[in-house]
């Protein structure tokens, strides 16, 4: 990976956290609960107040990634 783009994605990841201080938080106490078989659900509401709502079940290799994020980030 080139490292401009490391530091590049740092700065993006950085701003989100100054704007969205609780979503770190979140992924922080999760941490330890989130493990293969886990499901995650999103939720997202428009402003028009339309809904979508997905989920994925976690796999080995979904860990693996997040593992790789955390060591770059």
């Amino acid at each position: 990976m080139n490292p401009m783009n490391v530091f590049k994605l740092k700065g993006l990841f950085d701003r989100f956290k100054d704007n969205h201080p609780k979503v770190p938080l979140f992924f922080k106490a999760v941490t330890g609960a989130v493990q293969e078989g886990s499901i995650i659900e999103i939720k997202v509401t428009s402003p028009e107040n339309k809904t979508i709502i997905t989920n994925f079940k976690i796999n080995s290799e979904d860990i693996a990634l997040v593992n790789e994020l955390k060591d770059i980030i």
